[in-house]
């Protein structure tokens, strides 16, 4: 029996082949359900679990409104961004140069100065309308992360503007000697002081915990002539304190001296004084017992006299005065050598 059209591979005219299309192997549902569902647990615990470090607190937005306030440790949030974390370093000691930048830290710390950006920060006018160049910087900590987030927009460059207004309002009530020499420290606290009222007043969360005037110089053109005045300033203030060196050594040790004499002085009248009242005394006391017995007192008060004015006469020599031919006997020679000794 003949074949008909399209019962074998081949039609009968031989135009054209049939081809078997392969069928795809069926997936188990089971399975399929198995990994969706390990995908969605894995996507909740990937964007639920967040970490705070040590120096930080975590800000917690649900639909972008503040929430909650986390504590360092492991917390856990609300996923598929429900809710959002913004890590804040609270206990970090945040720093902002003006007028520089530090380019590279280390034990040789590199600064860039003098672009047009640093330049602008740093020129200021004085109180009385001079150019000085004044560069510093300002440390500080967040002190309420809520305020710091949502109180105000772009918070660094914000903070940067409040500092340098703070700065250039203190750096115009003084004149450039005090903003480059002798006032810089207060400056530098009337400058911090004004910045705190700055943050309170906006109430933007930030403590400012210190402002340095790192260095001020007057702008270039000016600065040889600058230094010069200054150096004669200087030597000016040497030589005065020199001076005021030696007369804080010349008067205190003159009015030493002075009082020294004085002392002196006092102590001998004091010393006279006291003798001859005690010469007094000892006269009254001879004479009380001069009237007792007169003749003994007499003699004893002799005998004392001549005990103490022989020894300081030298060698004496008591010749009675009924003595005949005794003058050969005698060595006078030896006794006037050592009268001429």
């Amino acid at each position: 029996m003949a074949k008909g059209w399209g019962d074998g591979p081949f039609d009968i005219g031989g135009s054209r082949p049939q081809v078997r299309v392969p069928t795809m192997p069926r997936v188990p549902a089971r399975l399929v359900r198995i990994l969706i569902t390990g995908v969605v647990v894995m996507l909740l615990v990937f964007t639920s679990y967040y970490q705070i470090e040590p120096d930080e607190v975590g800000v917690v937005q649900r639909f972008g409104k503040h929430v909650r306030t986390t504590d360092p440790g492991p917390h856990f949030k609300l996923p598929i961004g429900i809710e959002s974390v913004t890590k804040v370093p609270v206990q970090r000691q945040l720093k902002e140069e003006f007028g520089f930048r530090t380019s590279f830290a280390g034990k040789a710390t590199e600064y860039e100065a003098g672009s047009p950006e640093t330049l602008g920060e740093s020129l200021m006018l004085t109180g009385d309308l001079n150019v000085a160049v004044v560069e510093w910087i300002v440390q500080f900590r967040i002190k309420d992360p809520r305020s710091y987030l949502f109180h105000i927009r772009d918070q660094k460059e914000t903070f940067r503007y409040m500092s340098e207004a703070a700065v250039r309002k203190v750096v115009g009530d003084h004149s450039v000697d005090e903003v480059i020499t002798i006032g810089r420290e207060k400056i530098a606290l009337e400058a911090k002081d004004e910045l705190q009222r700055l943050c309170d007043f906006y109430g933007i969360g930030i403590e400012v915990q210190q402002l340095v005037l790192q260095d001020v110089n007057p702008p270039d053109p000016v600065r040889p002539a600058f230094n010069e005045v200054n150096q004669a300033i200087q030597e000016k203030e040497r030589a005065i304190n020199d001076a005021w060196a030696e007369y804080n050594q010349a008067v205190p040790r003159a009015k030493g001296e002075a009082e020294q004499a004085v002392r002196a002085a006092e102590g001998y009248a004091l010393e006279r004084v006291n003798n001859a009242e005690g010469d007094a005394k000892r006269f009254d006391a001879f004479y009380e017992e001069y009237k007792k017995a007169p003749a003994v007192t007499r003699k004893r008060l002799y005998l004392e006299t001549m005990a103490t004015l022989l020894p300081k006469m030298g060698r004496k020599l008591v010749v009675d005065e009924k003595a005949r031919g005794i003058i050969p006997l005698l060595q006078l020679e030896g006794q006037k050598k050592e009268a001429g000794q």
